[in-house]
């Protein structure tokens, strides 16, 4: 079992940046981490995920550019740096990961964290 914890939420205006994290109790090794937001009245999409070894970055298209993930393993935590936030990523973001070393980016999600609201003032 994994449990994530992220943290760094909150209300930025529109320009602002954020940098959201996430603690895992423990990660399996080969695995990528993710982000995920589930923007009000729309399904959970996916946001960005990174490789084991953060060689390997994988971006939803409308957040290149402007948001970058990263990782640290010896702190089991992964990173979401959000610039030039618009109001249309108000969301409440998730940190997930994988028990499955050969799941790709943006599947097999199966550890959850409880998620962050984040909010975008025009």
């Amino acid at each position: 079992q994994v449990q994530l914890v992220e943290s760094g939420g909150g209300l930025v205006q529109a320009g602002g940046s954020l940098r959201l994290s996430c603690a895992a109790s423990r990660l399996f090794f080969g695995t990528y981490m993710g982000w995920f937001r589930q923007p009000p009245g729309k399904e959970r999409e996916f946001v960005a995920a990174i490789s084991w070894t953060g060689s390997i970055t994988d971006y939803e298209d409308s957040v290149k550019g402007r948001f970058t993930i990263s990782r640290d393993n010896a702190k089991l935590t992964a990173y979401l740096q959000m610039n030039s936030l618009k109001p249309e990523d108000t969301a409440v973001f998730y940190c997930a990961t994988q028990g499955d070393p050969e799941a790709n980016s943006r599947a097999n999600y199966v550890y959850w964290g409880q998620g962050i609201q984040v909010t975008v003032s025009s």
